[in-house]
């Protein structure tokens, strides 16, 4: 992909967090092989057809959407209020970005560190996390700052570490859906839990395949890039729409959330407008779209990436204060369950489906690691801790509230308590930070398409983020049922991504070097995907035009 090297430098943190070291090399020093051989990169990334193809801005956009920032990055040093004021879309929308790697000329390049190099150090206030990458094969990454897509400040190919990737992956596994999986087994039955640990077993293995899919060629970076190797432009296009139409709807479940949660703190809110009488959730979620629109025009989202960080305490704090309600406040486990809901386990196979939904990510994230080789494990970690929480909030909820558990055990919880507002609080609070973080690859792949006249316009990106804000609350407002949609999201375009895609790409990018065992087993896996997503999006869809009709 294309990315533009400010000044023609390099910024390492260092490791008393305070001095940055500017690393700048004279062309002149460079030996005879390593010129060549970065020149011949240099010049095959920029001809790829990877690198040119929409949608361009993906990886930087989506490494933003899922990275936690380093815990050594000082969040008081990092943007200032004037900084903050200028991070507006509306005065920086000014360049174009158009995806090359290592557009700007580089002095020399970031050597390992074996390699005796002239170093000048000096003191730098920073906030983005500049470290070499190491190459994964014959790529090589460097770490930048980049501008994207009229302008948008993103940092790339952070050196993650073990635990960095762990808390990345948890980060993106571990969403929405926890509050959804106490319903789900009570629409699927205690059986329907097998369903789950199914699901994580085969998400893991296909989260492999994308690992031996990117492998294959130093020039596969993304998701998309598997889809276009795989497939060609309609293969890289069609599954870019599929993950950009998985993160808009989630962006819709995040409004219909809000809404639920608020006006359950507060059922007796209402107001009205012109002759509309709004209900206290069309309220909320009227309030909680223009609360949000201000941080999808910001330019530097970074702000956002460390407050969404957050996002993984927020899901295990709500998750230790539903356990706190049942075993300390004594509402108790007296709820048997049912074995097995044949007629809605459907709608029980769409939501464990999206417990799932990180496989959009996986590539950035094992790109970015210092130690590519750890990622089978990081996935393995990532998978374990997740289902672990996946399983015990679905029993712990079920067994608390029985048949009466709603599409979020939040609303089941007792309002009196402590715990429960905690609880509540902590769910409406995360959404406000991912939102922004959720919703701009997508705004930012429509910016793409913008005709050339319009490049250095600040009004059409503003009027297309907006457009999309409001469009996810006129969706929110229309189909207000959360584990429906939740459901719908899981069936027909989790079950694409994580179970349907990664196999196929995986055949058709490795054709002729599969054994028939794995070819077998990949085969087996598209079929349980194929099946488990016709199903689940015929329950999901019917269900939700009944409770429209009723």
């Amino acid at each position: 992909m294309k990315t533009s090297v400010s000044d023609q430098s390099f910024y390492i943190e260092s490791e008393d967090d305070e001095e940055v070291e500017k690393l700048e090399y004279n062309r002149n020093e460079e030996d005879e092989g390593n010129e060549e051989f970065y020149a011949s990169f240099s010049s095959q990334r920029k001809n790829s057809s990877y690198a040119t193809q929409w949608p361009q801005s993906y990886r930087q956009s989506i490494d933003l959407y899922s990275s936690v920032p380093s815990p050594t990055i000082g969040f008081l040093g990092t943007p200032t209020l004037s900084r903050l004021g200028s991070s507006f879309l509306s005065s920086s929308l000014t360049r174009r970005f158009t995806p090359e790697s290592l557009n700007a000329p580089v002095k020399k390049p970031l050597l390992p560190p074996s390699v005796d190099d002239e170093i000048q150090p000096h003191k730098r206030s920073t906030y983005s996390l500049a470290t070499p990458a190491p190459s994964r094969k014959p790529s090589v990454r460097f770490d930048e700052k980049v501008q994207v897509d009229h302008g948008h400040e993103i940092p790339l190919g952070r050196q993650s570490s073990y635990g960095q990737a762990v808390v990345n992956g948890i980060n993106v596994l571990c969403g929405v859906g926890i509050l959804s999986t106490p319903y789900a087994a009570k629409e699927g039955g205690w059986l329907g839990l097998i369903i789950l640990l199914t699901f994580a077993v085969l998400s893991f293995y296909t989260g492999l395949l994308l690992r031996q899919c990117l492998d294959s060629s130093p020039e596969l970076e993304t998701y998309p890039d598997i889809g276009q190797a795989a497939f060609g432009s309609t293969g890289r296009i069609a599954l870019s729409m599929i993950l950009y139409v998985e993160l808009y709807a989630s962006c819709v479940d995040y409004i219909i959330l809000e809404g639920d949660n608020l006006s359950s703190l507060f059922p007796n809110a209402h107001i009205s407008l012109g002759g509309f009488d709004l209900n206290s959730r069309c309220l909320f979620s009227l309030m909680t779209t223009l609360a949000v629109l201000p941080t999808v025009w910001l330019r530097d989202l970074s702000v956002l990436s460390y407050i969404s960080a957050g996002g993984v305490v927020a899901s295990f704090l709500v998750v230790f204060c539903l356990f706190w309600v049942g075993l300390v406040d004594q509402v108790g486990f007296q709820n048997k369950g049912t074995v097995l809901n044949l007629s809605t386990l459907p709608v029980a196979v769409g939501l464990y489906g999206f417990c799932y939904s990180g496989h959009a990510v996986f590539p950035n994230i094992y790109t970015s690691m210092a130690e590519p080789r750890k990622f089978s494990s990081v996935l393995l970690s990532c998978f374990g801790i997740c289902s672990l929480l996946y399983a015990g909030t679905a029993v712990m909820g079920y067994k608390m509230f029985g048949e009466a558990t709603e599409s979020q055990f939040t609303l089941n919880m007792p309002k009196d308590l402590v715990a429960s507002k905690i609880a509540v609080w902590a769910t409406i609070v995360n959404p406000f930070t991912k939102y922004a973080l959720t919703l701009s690859p997508v705004a930012m792949s429509l910016e793409e398409l913008l005709p050339p006249r319009h490049l250095k316009s600040h009004v059409y990106p503003m009027l297309i983020r907006t457009a999309l804000v409001v469009s996810t609350l006129l969706v929110g407002l229309s189909v207000p049922f959360f584990g429906l949609v939740l459901s719908l999201i899981g069936s027909l375009l989790t079950m694409l991504v994580t179970l349907i895609l990664p196999p196929a790409c995986y055949l058709s990018i490795l054709r002729g070097k599969v054994g028939c065992i794995q070819a077998t087993i990949c085969i087996i896996i598209i079929a349980v995907g194929a099946v488990s997503s016709a199903f689940g999006t015929y329950s999901a869809l019917t269900k939700i035009i009944q409770n429209l009709s009723s």
